[in-house]
């Protein structure tokens, strides 16, 4: 039998599968979850969320591409989770600006209680993924990614409380652009995990 035939039948495989398709499901859920709810109430933090989630949702596709193949492609797969995530930081930065300059006003209670429901199910997710104890460097992006949407996710708690307190949007605009940051960080420590792989 062939490698690559013998990899397909690995019994991890078929495990890490299951995960990645849950937590697929999970984000998808975040995605229609914070979308929905920041653009009615105009909140750049939990759009920054919803598009930070969909992100995640075209990684965990990569990865389960990944899945029972060669390194390489799954250094392939975690080197396009970074250079997207980058990417998803650079458009949230853009929608930062426009609602800075345009001006906006945030619902701090929704933006509370989208944040736990997100918080919790990243939280979830998280846990599903560090299962996978075999899992390559697609699954250590993965992780990545996750672990960024929930203290994104806790920030939005925090700003919410301040947008109520202070009655300005401005602490939904800071949260953006931290948001901009954690993105950026987590493609490059991705891509950085990527050349490690590819130099071993």
């Amino acid at each position: 039998m062939r490698k690559n035939e013998e990899q397909k039948l690995d019994p991890s495989n078929k495990e890490e599968r299951r995960t990645l398709i849950q937590v697929l499901l999970i984000n998808f859920s975040q995605v229609a979850l914070a979308g929905i709810v920041g653009f009615i109430v105009n909140s750049s933090g939990l759009l920054g969320t919803a598009l930070d989630s969909a992100g995640d949702m075209a990684v965990y596709l990569v990865s389960l591409y990944a899945v029972g193949k060669s390194v390489r492609a799954k250094v392939g797969a975690a080197t396009f989770s970074g250079i997207f995530l980058i990417g998803v930081g650079i458009l949230l930065l853009i929608d930062v600006i426009r609602k800075f300059t345009e001006g906006s006003e945030p619902v701090g209670w929704a933006m509370i209680v989208v944040a736990i429901v997100n918080t919790a199910s990243n939280f979830w997710a998280v846990r599903l993924l560090k299962r996978e104890k075999h899992g390559g460097v697609h699954i250590k992006a993965s992780i990545i990614f996750t672990d960024n949407d929930m203290w994104i996710n806790l920030g939005i708690v925090v700003s919410g409380l301040a947008v109520m307190i202070l009655k300005s949007s401005i602490p939904d605009l800071v949260v953006g652009v931290i948001v901009v940051g954690i993105s950026i960080w987590g493609g490059f420590h991705i891509l950085k995990d990527a050349r490690l792989e590819t130099n071993k």
